[in-house]
Parts: C-alpha cells; sequence; structure tokens
C-alpha cells in the first residue's frame, strides 16, 4: 500500500499541502500519511474540507497503485536545516535508484507557498506513475544546494564572530532564556546582565557581564551593548521595558535588535486602567471594570454594589506582583480600596485604582510571540502562586508551573491566539507597534475564555517550562521578531513533551527569610534525566560555593512523555538538593503538589448522538454533582433537530455543542470532521448515545480504547439490531432477563470488549416499548459506571499509571545474583518463576515429625530515617532479624524468606540496596531469599517512599517445639541488642525533632557515627546463629525476643500463665537508651515497655545448662551474655534493680 511521509511541517499546514495530500488518498489510493515532525497535520487534515484521516479504510479499486511519496518542507532558516537529518533522508531518496523507482520525492516552500518543480496536478500525475518525478526530484536538489551555501556562509565562522546577545535580568527567567539562545549555532556568546549564580557557571557560550556591579538600568546595558558589539539584547523583566531601555537603544545603538516592546506598548503592563480600556475598546472579553483616581468615588462605587457582587481591586502601576487584592465581601473591597489609595501600600502605583468583577475559573499563562504585525502562542502554561501546598499561605512570585495546560483545548488555543493578534494589530494602528513577549493573563470563565491582565514579557517560573519545549531556534524566532517577519518562522514544539517546574525558596520566603545558605548537590539534580536547574536567587562565592541570594531561589524542571513523568523528574531533581545554613541545617521550601490537580483533572468527554439523548441526563447529572470526575465538553449529532443537541446546548457556551452534515461525504470524510471538532474541544473519551451511524475502521482505530457505545441487549445476543427490533427479538426469544451493555466501539459493530453489563427481568405481559422505558433506565447508570472505570485509570496503561514494567525487570536481573547468594540446602534461591519451591528432606526433615512455623513483619517507621537519608542497605536485614527472631522463638530453623517492597515510583538502585540488605539478612540467618514481589503504585504511595513486608518460614520437630517444660527456677539469659532494633521509632523521631535535632546532626550518643541517621540505621542483630545450636541441642526450655512493647511484654509470652520473672541482674542502658530516657523522660517501666533497653534476646534454661549454654553463646560470636534473673511464681515480670 503507497504512503504519503510528510517531514518537517511543524506547526504549519498549509492548505495547498492539505488538498495535496487529500486528493493523493481519495485519487491515487494512498493508504497512509505518515507525519514526521509535522504535528499539525493530523488534526488540520481531518478539518473540512479536507476531511482525511492518516489511515483510510480500504477500497476496491481499478486504480494503478500510486506511488510514494516524500513531501519534505523546506526550512526558513540554516539552524533548524542543519539539526535534523531530514535534509539528508530527501537527498539520499531523490538520488538513490531502488526509490526512484516506487517513490517521489517533491518539496513545498514556504516563502513561495508554492511546490518546487511543478503544480499539484503534475505531483499527482507523478505520483500515479506519469513522468514528471524527475522534475520535482531536481528543484529539490537545486533548493538544497540553496540551504548548504547559506548554512556554510552563516555557520562556517569563527565563535568570535557569530552573533552576540545580551539577556537583561538575573532570575530563573533570564538563565532559560539564555539557556535556550545559547542552543543556537548563529550565537557565539550570550551575557547576562547582570546574571547569576547559575549563568556564571553555566558555561559555554553563557557569562555574566563584566563590570556591570550587579546592574541592569539603561545606562549601563546601552554601554555593555557598545563594549561587546551585541547583535540582539534580550529584555527579561518589566522595568527597563516601562523605563524605555527599548527606546533608548534604538537612538544609541540603532543597529541592535531588541526583543521587547517600546515605553509606549510596554503600557498594556505598566497602567492596568489603560489595558481594561484597550481591551474593552476592542471587544476582548474582560470582566466588568472601572477605573478610580479618587478613593471617594471608588468606595461609593463599591457601596453601590449587591453585596454578593464580588469584586478584584487594582493597582493599576506596577507593584512587583503584589497588587491585586481579592477581598470577599463588600467590607474586605472597601478596605483594599484605602489599602491602595488612601494608605498608598504599591505607592504611586496605586494612584489609579481598578475594581473589576470576580471571575472564576482555571487560569493560564499564554506567552504571544509578537514582531509588531501579528503574534504567534506558545503552549498555554499553569503557574501556583500561593506558597503553600494546596494553595494556602501567602502569594507569591509563582512555586512552580507545568506546560501543556490540560485546561487550555486546541479550540481555546485558537481563540487565545486570536485575541493576541487582534491586540498587536490595534497596538500597531495606534501608532505603538507590538514587538516582543506578549503575556497574556487568561481565565477560562463558564462563558469562555476572558482577559485578566497583559505582561509585557516573560513570565517566571512559566518560562522555564514554556521554552525547554520549544523546538524552533529560539534567536531565529527572537530575529523574526524584531524585523517584522515572524510569518515566515515555523515556532514549533516538541511533540508528546510536558515540562514541569518547582520552585524552591528559602525558608520563609515571601516573608522574612535566610540568605547565604550553600546549596548542595545541583550537579547530582542536573545529573537526573530530563532535570535542568535554572537559578534565580543564587551567587557564587569566592571559593566557588553556590550560595542562595534570593528568596526563590532555583526552579528545578523536569521533561517526560507526560506530565505525570515531567513532574516525577522534577521532584527527583528536588529530592537532591538542600540549602545549608552553617548548622547543617536544610532551609529549603518547595511545594510537594505542583501539578497535582492537572494530573488529577476531569475526564474530557465528547459525545455522539442522533436521537433524545436520554442515557445522557444521568451522566451530565453525575458530572455536575460531582460523583464522576469527568465533564462533557462536547456534543456532536449528524441531525440537526436531534434533542440531544439541546442537552449540549443547556451545558453552556463552553461545551462545543454542533450539528455536522453528513450530506455528500463519504464515511471516512464524515467521522474525519467528527473526529477533528472533538479533538479541538480537548476530548479524551466518547460516548455514542443513540447514535445512528456505523463508523469507518479509520475513526475506530484512531479512538481505539477510548470511545464506548450503549447496546440495548445483553451483548452478544441481539448484536447488530437497534432500538424496539432488539426488544421484540428478546421477547420473541422467551428470554427471561435482558438488559444494556456498555462496550468498546471497533470496526465489528456491537463485537467490542465488554464493560458494564446491567440485567432486567422481563415480567408478563411485557411489551417491546415497555421492556425500552426498563432497558433505557439502566443506559446513563451504565454509562455512569463506565466512566468510573476509566477515571480509575480501567484503560490506561500500566506506564500512563506511572508503573515501568521494564525496571521492574531491570530491578528483577539486578538481584537475581543477591538471591543466588543466600543458597541452602533445600533451596537453589532463583527468581523468575511463579512461586518459590523449598525441599524440607533435602534440609533434612521428615515430613512426618516435622511442623512447619511462619513470621511475618515489617520494619516499620524506622523506614522513614531510611527514605530521609537516602541510605537503604541496612533495612533490608533489620527485615528478616524481625521475622527469623520470631521464628526460633519457637524453636524453628528458618528455612526460607520471601519480601513485599512496595513503592510509588520505583526506583532500581534503590530497591536493589534494600534487597542487598534482605540477601545478607538471609546469609546470616542461614536461609534462601526465594522470591518476593515489588509493587509499583502510584496512588498509594509518594515518589520517594517505599513499604516493607517480610515473610519467613521455617521448620522444627515436632519434640523440640518451644517454649516447653519452663519452671520455676529456671534461669533468664540475656543477650545484647545491636541498639534500638526495629521498634519504637515513631517516638525516637519525635524526641530528635523535640531536640532540634535531625538525622544529619552528630549523634549525641554515639560520637564515632557520622551521624544520628547513621546509628539509627544500625540493623537489627540476628540471633539464629547464636541460639539455633542451643535449640538443636536442647539446652533451651524458651526465649523471648525483645521487640516492641519491650522486655515486660515480650517476656510472659514465652511463660505458663502461672509464672513470671524476677530481673535481678539487667545491664546497665547502652547510650542511645541513656539519651532517649533523659530526653523522653520516661521511668524505667515505660522504658521497659517501650524499648529493648539493651537486651534483644532472652533464653530461658535449667541451672544446670548455663555454663554449656554460655560457652556456646561465646563461640558464636557473644561476647556478652547477661544473667537477668529467674522464673518465679506468680504472672508478672518485676525488675528489681534501676536501670543505669
Amino acid at each position: 500500500m503507497a504512503t504519503a511521509t510528510v517531514l518537517g511541517f511543524g506547526a504549519r499546514a498549509p492548505p495547498k499541502v492539505l488538498n495535496l495530500l487529500a486528493k493523493t488518498v481519495a485519487d491515487n489510493g494512498t493508504a497512509t500519511i505518515i507525519p514526521k515532525r509535522s504535528q499539525s497535520i493530523s488534526l488540520a487534515l481531518c478539518e473540512a474540507p479536507y476531511r482525511t484521516f492518516l489511515t483510510t479504510t480500504p477500497q476496491e479499486s481499478n486504480k494503478t497503485p500510486a506511488k510514494n511519496l516524500i513531501l519534505y518542507c523546506l526550512p526558513t532558516g540554516v539552524a533548524e536545516y542543519v539539526a535534523t537529518d531530514e535534509a539528508a533522508t530527501v537527498r539520499s531518496s531523490i538520488l538513490s535508484t531502488t526509490t526512484t523507482t516506487n517513490t517521489v520525492v517533491a518539496v513545498y516552500s514556504v516563502e513561495t507557498d508554492q511546490l518546487l518543480g511543478g503544480d499539484e496536478t503534475a505531483l499527482l500525475a507523478a505520483i500515479r506513475g506519469d513522468d514528471g518525478a524527475s522534475a520535482f526530484g531536481k528543484a529539490a536538489l537545486l533548493a538544497l544546494a540553496k540551504l548548504d551555501t547559506m548554512a556554510a556562509d552563516q555557520l562556517m565562522i569563527s565563535a568570535e564572530n557569530k552573533d552576540v546577545v545580551i539577556v537583561v535580568g538575573s532570575g530563573g527567567r533570564e538563565h532559560a532564556l539564555a539557556v535556550a539562545v545559547a542552543k543556537s549555532p548563529l550565537v557565539g556568546k550570550v551575557i547576562c546582565c547582570p546574571g547569576n549564580g547559575g549563568t556564571q557557571v553555566e558555561g559555554g557560550k553563557i557569562t555574566n557581564a563584566e563590570g556591570v556591579n550587579g546592574k541592569q538600568d539603561n545606562a549601563t546595558v546601552i554601554d555593555l551593548v557598545k563594549r561587546t558589539s551585541a547583535k540582539m539584547v534580550v529584555v527579561g523583566p518589566e522595568a527597563p521595558l516601562v523605563a524605555g531601555l527599548v527606546d533608548e537603544l534604538a537612538v544609541a545603538c540603532p543597529d541592535v535588535m531588541v526583543f521587547g516592546p517600546s515605553k509606549a506598548a510596554a503600557e498594556l503592563e505598566a497602567s492596568k486602567a489603560f489595558t481594561k480600556d484597550f481591551l474593552q475598546e476592542h471587544d476582548i472579553p474582560t470582566a466588568k471594570y472601572k477605573n478610580f483616581t479618587s478613593a471617594d468615588e471608588a468606595i461609593a462605587y463599591v457601596e453601590s454594589l449587591e453585596e454578593s457582587d464580588r469584586q478584584v481591586v487594582k493597582a493599576s502601576g506596577l507593584a512587583a506582583g503584589k497588587g491585586v487584592l481579592l477581598p470577599t465581601n463588600k467590607a474586605e473591597t472597601i478596605a483594599a480600596v484605602k489599602e491602595i489609595m488612601s494608605d498608598k501600600a504599591f505607592g504611586a502605583a496605586g494612584d489609579t485604582c481598578v475594581i473589576e468583577s470576580f471571575l472564576t475559573g482555571p487560569e493560564a499563562s499564554c506567552f504571544a510571540l509578537c514582531d509588531g504585525k501579528t503574534a504567534v502562542l506558545m503552549p498555554a502554561a499553569q503557574d501556583h502562586k500561593r506558597a503553600l501546598d494546596n494553595d494556602q499561605g501567602l502569594n507569591t512570585g509563582g512555586m512552580g508551573a507545568y506546560a501543556p495546560a490540560p485546561c487550555v483545548t486546541p479550540n481555546l488555543q485558537q481563540e487565545i491566539e486570536a485575541m493576541c493578534v487582534k491586540t498587536v494589530e490595534k497596538m500597531a494602528e495606534r501608532g505603538t507597534p507590538y514587538v516582543g513577549l506578549l503575556y497574556a493573563g487568561m481565565i477560562l470563565t463558564p462563558n469562555g475564555p476572558y482577559m485578566l491582565e497583559y505582561n509585557c514579557r516573560f513570565g517566571d517560573p512559566e518560562t522555564e517550562v514554556v521554552l525547554p519545549l520549544l523546538e524552533t531556534d529560539l534567536y531565529e524566532v527572537f530575529k523574526a521578531c524584531c524585523t517584522g517577519t515572524l510569518g515566515s518562522i515555523d515556532v514549533r514544539f516538541k511533540e508528546n513533551t510536558c515540562a514541569a517546574t518547582v520552585v524552591c525558596a528559602a525558608k520563609g520566603y515571601p516573608e522574612k527569610y535566610p540568605k547565604g545558605m550553600k546549596i548542595e548537590d545541583i550537579a547530582a539534580a542536573n545529573a537526573c534525566s530530563g532535570v535542568k536547574v535554572y537559578h534565580a536567587g543564587t551567587k557564587i562565592d569566592d571559593s566557588g560555593a553556590t550560595l542562595c541570594s534570593g528568596g526563590r531561589v532555583v526552579t528545578v524542571t523536569g521533561m517526560g512523555d507526560s506530565l505525570q513523568a515531567a513532574l516525577n523528574a522534577s521532584y527527583k531533581g528536588v529530592s537532591k538538593l538542600a540549602f545549608l545554613d552553617g548548622s547543617g541545617q536544610s532551609l529549603m521550601h518547595f511545594r510537594t503538589d505542583i501539578g497535582k490537580k492537572a494530573v488529577e483533572k476531569k475526564l474530557r468527554i465528547g459525545v455522539l448522538g442522533s436521537t433524545r439523548g436520554t442515557a445522557l441526563i444521568p451522566v451530565i447529572e453525575a458530572c455536575a454533582n460531582g460523583s464522576i470526575n469527568a465533564e462533557i465538553v462536547a456534543v456532536l449529532s449528524n441531525k440537526s433537530t436531534a434533542p440531544i443537541l439541546d442537552k449540549g446546548r443547556a451545558l453552556g457556551v463552553t461545551v462545543s455543542t454542533k450539528f455536522v452534515s453528513a450530506k455528500g461525504l463519504s464515511r471516512d470524510q464524515y467521522d474525519a470532521e467528527c473526529t477533528a471538532s472533538l479533538v479541538k474541544a480537548g476530548v479524551e473519551f466518547v460516548l455514542l448515545v443513540g447514535y445512528m451511524r456505523i463508523l469507518s475502521k479509520p475513526f475506530t482505530d484512531f479512538w481505539k480504547g477510548r470511545c464506548i457505545n450503549v447496546h440495548p441487549s445483553l451483548l452478544p445476543k441481539h448484536a447488530g439490531g437497534m432500538d424496539l427490533q432488539v426488544h421484540q427479538a428478546v421477547l420473541d426469544a422467551g428470554e427471561k432477563e435482558t438488559g444494556c451493555t456498555i462496550h468498546q466501539v471497533t470496526e465489528e459493530v456491537d463485537g467490542g470488549p465488554i464493560v458494564v453489563q446491567k440485567v432486567v427481568q422481563v415480567d408478563e405481559g411485557e411489551t417491546a416499548e415497555s421492556l425500552k422505558a426498563k432497558v433505557q433506565a439502566q443506559e446513563g447508570l451504565a454509562f455512569i459506571e463506565a466512566i468510573e472505570t476509566v477515571c480509575r485509570g480501567g484503560v490506561i496503561t500500566y506506564a500512563d499509571a506511572g508503573v515501568n514494567i521494564d525496571e521492574g525487570n531491570r530491578l528483577v536481573e539486578l538481584i537475581k545474583p543477591l538471591c543466588k547468594s543466600t543458597r541452602r540446602s533445600g533451596c537453589d534461591a532463583d527468581l523468575g518463576g511463579f512461586g518459590g519451591l523449598f525441599d524440607l528432606a533435602a534440609a533434612g526433615y521428615n515430613t512426618s515429625d516435622t511442623v512447619i512455623i511462619g513470621a511475618t513483619d515489617g520494619v516499620g517507621t524506622k523506614l522513614r530515617i531510611a527514605h530521609a537519608t537516602k541510605k537503604h542497605e541496612t533495612v533490608g536485614i533489620d527485615l528478616v532479624a524481625m521475622c527469623v527472631n520470631d521464628l526460633i522463638v519457637a524453636g524453628g530453623e528458618p528455612l526460607f524468606f520471601l519480601d513485599y517492597f512496595a513503592t510509588g515510583r520505583l526506583e532500581v538502585e534503590e530497591a536493589a540496596a534494600v534487597v542487598k540488605g534482605i540477601a545478607e539478612g538471609c546469609r546470616q540467618a542461614q536461609c534462601g531469599l526465594i522470591g518476593g514481589e515489588t509493587a509499583e503504585m502510584p496512588s498509594m504511595y509518594s515518589d520517594g517512599e517505599y513499604d516493607l513486608a517480610g515473610f519467613s518460614v521455617g521448620a522444627v520437630h515436632r519434640d523440640r517445639i518451644l517454649p516447653k517444660g519452663v519452671a520455676e527456677g529456671d534461669v533468664l539469659l540475656g543477650l545484647s541488642s545491636s541498639g534500638i532494633h526495629s521498634n519504637g521509632f515513631s517516638l525516637v523521631r519525635k524526641l530528635i525533632a523535640n531536640e532540634g535535632l535531625d538525622f544529619s546532626s552528630a549523634c549525641p550518643w554515639d560520637p564515632d557515627s557520622v551521624s544520628i541517621g547513621d546509628s539509627l540505621l544500625t540493623p537489627t542483630k540476628i540471633y539464629v546463629k547464636s541460639c539455633l545450636p542451643l535449640i538443636k541441642d536442647g539446652l533451651l526450655k524458651g526465649l523471648a525476643h525483645i521487640t516492641g512493647g519491650g522486655l515486660l511484654e515480650n517476656l510472659p509470652r514465652s511463660l505458663p500463665s502461672e509464672l513470671g520473672a524476677e530481673i535481678t541482674g539487667h545491664p546497665p542502658l547502652p547510650q542511645v537508651f541513656k539519651w532517649m530516657k533523659i530526653a523522653s523522660g520516661l521511668d524505667d517501666s515505660e522504658m521497659l515497655r517501650t524499648f529493648n533497653c539493651g537486651v534483644g534476646m532472652v533464653l530461658i534454661l535449667d541451672e544446670k545448662s548455663v555454663s554449656t549454654a554460655t560457652e556456646l553463646l561465646k563461640s558464636a560470636g557473644e561476647t556478652d551474655v547477661f544473667r537477668l534473673g529467674t522464673v518465679v511464681k506468680g504472672s508478672k515480670v518485676t525488675v528489681t534493680a534501676s536501670l543505669t
């Protein structure tokens, strides 16, 4: 089957090219169109008048098989030309004798809007096999030769002779701008004025300006331009623009290009009053408003409003992003007016006050590149202004952002871009052409998108997520803006890519915050896959260390193929950083919920229907009351009078409701136009509600797994039938029950996978009409259940849900050698099967007199310390110890072990470190690690967190089960613990926090430990090697593992109910427990009920066995064997000596 490969069109979708593609499909039989770096082609082709899917339904035809087509869009700039191997592909395809026999190669020129070498008719004929292919090939080679010459002229020069660009500003925005501009092969040097610590050490082409002393005023910039012979100035912040930097540069350095608006054009940000008047004058939607220069008049206006008429109060001038107040009632609104106008909280910025209606809806930051004539909108971003999680706390300059913003659909993107284009056109008409970046602050209200405000520069931190998505050379884009040729540049962005950034601020920001903290591990953060750290408030000291010098210190941007992947990357980078003060305490603050609402956004539903759409009513109600996390965004019908369209219109103007005529269209063409409408509305999932059309294969392929239909029977019964016909067939068949089926839509009518079925009974005297009413009442409920399944992830892959199967497989391969190292008689400790096998006979156990013992446990909140310190090697030993120590208490020999590792996001090296510890524990316990489970559950655990559970199985001969024969007078021996072991850590962590310490602090009880965290992570002692020989020799009557509950709670578990214990020889408290006792204030009894207090295992034996047992214990490595006391009558454990 013939294909048409479309190369390098990016965001362009020229009508001539679309028409050509549609015709070669319809007339020449081309079966598949393959866009490569041509992301706009697919959607544009589906729209009228082209109505063409990328893959079409095969048709029976007598046509001569078409040749393949390669259609290449000639780059308009050198940077794009050399950035890909597309030109080489085109050239080799033309020159290859193998290819030319079945492939036609042609190029399209953006500058002339023409095919080179012939017109559309000639190219279609060449694809059919007629003469003419060579003319297109020759023209293509000539065009490529011209580009080669252009590239040689512009690029084959020394770095010193390439363009110098100055970036004005010192924040994260400017760091991102510098990095993006420096990627251009046309640029030799990027000078940041004044720059920050990040731009100082970025390296490569980027450097900070010399001799500016931290200044960025107009005179400083002009002097720098002259000193460096800069070709372009890119202005980051708004203040220099409002101060007329562009105007002064035009006079002082007329040959220098400046990306930024003139002082007159920057009035769009400098005066909110001006902007509101401008928007109203030109019919650009904005909130109802009034401007005031008198506080009394403003207050009188507020008093005239209804109490429920909420307002927003704004200082008109520049107020460092803080001049917008959000009162909630009339009294607060009057207070806000007084604060701005009377109290002069924002100085002269409040001389004029804007009072406007409060609007509701999600907000979006929309950047438009402008050349004084037109505008091109970049992907929308959303930022987080509040300082704390869940949008709590004070307003800030921004604590994080992500792009593209899912709430800005293709339709909205088009609508917002039109507003920006209109703004640029109207600014030109008034004699103040707008060149630079126009930042449209949008709110997506129930009545459509409204303009909140304009800014005349890139936003921060949104710049740090939008620019990394840019594929086009930014310097060439800026040059086009400065020269009025933006229309000739293809501003394209990376396909299927998202970016997210998290701002790391100094603790206390936006109020008083410390400075001077040392920033640790920026290199480690930058080394994370897909991560880039942009500096804002940083400086480099004389030693080369990076220090905090501002409130917002760095932004950590992550990239990924989904928003969740981008957020994961960003937060992984954040986890590497610390802002350390002189005492080693980290004073870094960041929000942990950036992008959370976008990830958990509502499912966007589109509806196709031909009838009343009764089944849609319960779905509408469920969306409205929040019982399903979904919203209807489009309702389409093939019938202009279908009542389902009224239901769509009733949902409001933001729902795309339309009749799509099928007149004169093939099934493929009609379905393509519907698909275009659905995609532009942002539809993610399609419901067919009474849709009386059979769908084409291209449609079902496009929406595979994302389109469901309701059928009025229990499929597969009565498939293919419709409406009353189906219900009558049920009655005619004498069936006792029927119902409805929600199924995925496939090419086979009513043949897709079943999602939900609802059953109703067929009663005596039922008619087709009465049965229809019964079944129809269930259809809406069935749709809701199916949508709930989708919202829960029922039609989402593991990868989409954040589960990486490949990483899981890699982990298995990494830990296989660890498991094999635990081999023992009875098991081979190999992984990969569905279960681990153990041969009791090979281990020396006769099944007729063997009892199997099981034990399970975890590590508890000790894991929090491993998470915090990022030290995971020892908690696996703890896990094994907690299980096998319980096994030997029953007299059992540990045979094998299994583990359960659950995490929010699998970090393979981290998990492998844990398993390494488990394997070490198994070796100490002489048991085989024969299997385990690794569960990656993003919805259950946060990234960077995991939990552990262990399962150990042992065996004991029936006559050796412990305890047995414990009697009054028996001796109690104690074996020392290695520390706190794995119990009591909730209290331990609280005590450390109460003392003003953290896990990185110097250890107050053990000067030999590197830190508190290192000491606390000392693994639990395993007593198998010590105690098992005594058990096998019959020396022990019982054992007690001292875990949670301490000595007082655990020892009685191994004693008969009529016996107790008297502890007369408890050893002195180890230093860690002395510290805990002082810090907590616990008395001896509570200490012995909470901690092991230095005794991890108690042995019960008669007096005559003590000497032999002690010798065996010491030969096994037990240096401390304590004679604790004796077994006595009664049921209590008493301690006669005080703990010291």
